[in-house]
């Protein structure tokens, strides 16, 4: 795939991180923040880094700011497909409060940065009173289920380039800029397919303008055209998502 001249983003000055970077957490009302906020603790999640593995014991739920998180089923041969991906929107363990322990899934922390774990036990006590958390988690759960049911019908009717166009799409909205730092190798394993299809994928996307990718890094440059050759289940995950987590504070454009 044939590289254009890497654009350097101008360096910006980061926030202060903060709990209400999670849109969950900001959603909170005052006095569930003051039960919860001091027992957060703030946490690197690098890429790469797993935060449990299928089968685990989850002793933490995580509430990722800048960094997204994917939930993968691993085959017993050691390969795997991405499920669904949590960022700011949401939080990685919802089997904690389901009434599960453990899950089948791998959590893998696909794109780099920073969040809060909370002790699992701690977050069921405050789900248990029933009250304004226990709506939050569970419409972000529906969501999330959404988004599983919708990613295991793409990955059995779409191509792999309306997957790539979705995947790229659902990371962005999960993201403060257009910037993200993936390599190849990273997106075929989540999509469940060989590199090579997804090199050709990006090729055509970068032949067109859509993106920019260089040595792992992606700069997505044309959105709307994003958009548009991403096949309807981006469309559907996103809308879904809106509707139920509008009580979050969100806009009409952002997740």
């Amino acid at each position: 795939m044939a590289l254009t001249k890497f654009r350097r983003k101008p360096s910006t000055v980061l926030p202060a991180l903060q709990p209400t970077q999670n849109h969950l957490l900001a959603a909170l009302p005052a006095g569930v923040q003051q039960r919860l906020f001091p027992c957060l603790e703030e946490t690197p999640m690098p890429l790469g880094k797993v935060l449990y593995e299928s089968g685990d014991k989850m002793r933490h739920v995580y509430f990722p700011i800048d960094s997204i998180v994917s939930l993968l089923y691993v085959m017993e041969s050691g390969a795997s497909a991405e499920i669904s991906v949590v960022g700011n929107e949401g939080l990685v363990g919802v089997s904690l409060f389901m009434g599960g322990e453990s899950t089948s899934s791998r959590a893998l922390v696909q794109s780099g940065g920073t969040g809060y774990r909370l002790l699992g036990q701690r977050l069921v006590d405050e789900f248990n009173r029933h009250g304004e958390l226990m709506a939050l988690v569970l419409r972000y759960t529906q969501a999330l289920i959404t988004q599983m049911a919708q990613t295991a019908v793409c990955n059995r009717h779409h191509s792999i380039d309306q997957q790539l166009c979705r995947w790229l799409l659902l990371s962005l909205d999960r993201l403060p800029s257009n910037h993200l730092i993936m390599t190849q190798e990273l997106i075929a394993n989540m999509l469940g397919v060989r590199r090579e299809g997804v090199t050709d994928a990006a090729g055509k996307l970068q032949k067109l303008g859509v993106i920019e990718y260089r040595r792992g890094h992606i700069i997505v440059l044309d959105r709307p055209q994003l958009e548009r050759l991403s096949c309807e289940c981006y469309a559907v995950v996103k809308r879904e998502t809106d509707r139920l987590l509008s009580p979050l504070g969100r806009t009409a454009n952002s997740l």
